[in-house]
């Protein structure tokens, strides 16, 4: 009898502790599971490869990787003034497995340009991560058959030329547009003629050199080789300061042009509803690869600047304050744009 008590007893313990570590296992497999990342994350870009929005995925996507030991996989989806990539972006899962790295074009403008080809609301359902980097920006002026040496005598010239200044862009609407047709304001109403290419700033750079185009804005890293090789004049920079590739070149502020230009930031944006433990997780990730050597030597050879968020909460309020000045320079400077 006192052996079956005991075999009884023994059973029992048994039972009871390997349900325990049945649940200690279920538990752990949950609680590896609820960690993030605990698989490849994909970030969707705007553009083709090679680009400064594409570099910048990919140059912070690596070392997020080495940060958190998931892969950060790109994936190019261009076209429509950006809004394919945010709509796919937006209607994922809001998990943190789909994020999309965008610029001042796709994530300030479009939305506040083109609000009616949007199939989502673009304030409620997408929240960005962090501002990224920013990217300065020249306007630049040919050297082919254009007298002009710098920005005072090219608004002399346009002044006593009314009508036959050309200055390139890479489209309608685009802020190359918006930045020249908002210079021409300030300048005075002057009456220039807008070349758009739907090459982009390769095109527009063509333009230039070629003297279809005379002037245009465009950023420092894609017209730094053609000034380099003479073919190109920077006549002001659109930046917080002078650049120390660029010590002589002044900045439109300097100039009298306060507001006028665009620096090209990115940023990372992710789908609303994001679980707020998950968006800080690729805030921190985010801010340390862009404190990584590689990637700071990287953007500096570009000129590019790492300008990142204080918060997720104060990259939201960023966002909002770059759309509001959108809506204002597109109140400002009426341009036809075909919906």
């Amino acid at each position: 009898m006192r052996k079956s008590v005991l075999s009884l007893t023994a059973a029992v313990c048994l039972a009871v502790t390997g349900g325990v570590a049945a649940s200690l296992v279920v538990a752990t497999s949950a609680a590896a599971q609820d960690k993030y990342p605990s698989k490849p994350v994909k970030i969707i870009v705007p553009y083709a490869p090679g680009g400064a929005t594409d570099i910048v995925a990919r140059l912070i996507g690596e070392h997020m990787r080495q940060d958190l030991g998931q892969s950060f996989v790109v994936e190019n989806k261009p076209g429509a003034f950006g809004i394919i990539a945010i709509e796919e972006m937006a209607r994922a899962k809001p998990d943190g497995y789909t994020l999309m790295v965008g610029n001042v074009s796709t994530n300030a403008i479009t939305p506040v340009l083109f609000p009616k080809k949007f199939k989502i609301d673009y304030v409620k359902d997408v929240v960005p991560v962090t501002r990224l980097v920013d990217i300065p920006e020249f306007m630049v002026a040919t050297t082919k058959d254009f007298p002009p040496q710098n920005l005072k005598e090219l608004v002399d010239y346009a002044k006593k030329n009314p009508g036959k200044v050309r200055y390139g862009s890479v489209g309608v609407g685009s802020y190359p547009h918006y930045d020249a047709a908002l210079f021409a304001k300030r300048a005075g109403d002057l009456d220039m003629v807008a070349i758009h290419n739907k090459a982009g700033a390769s095109g527009v750079i063509n333009d230039l050199v070629s003297g279809d185009a005379q002037f245009a804005f465009l950023n420092v890293a894609s017209t730094a080789p053609m000034i380099k090789a003479g073919n190109l004049r920077p006549f002001a920079l659109v930046n917080h300061a002078r650049l120390p590739d660029y010590p002589d070149v002044p900045t439109m502020d300097e100039l009298g042009y306060k507001g006028v230009g665009t620096i090209a930031w990115q940023g990372l944006f992710a789908p609303a509803g994001t679980p707020p433990e998950v968006l800080e997780t690729l805030f921190k990730a985010a801010g340390k690869a862009m404190q990584a050597p590689a990637v700071q030597e990287a953007f500096k050879k570009q000129n590019f600047n790492v300008v990142p968020s204080q918060s997720v909460a104060e990259a939201k309020t960023w966002l909002a304050g770059e759309m509001k000045t959108w809506k204002t320079i597109a109140d400002e400077v009426k341009i036809e744009l075909a919906e």
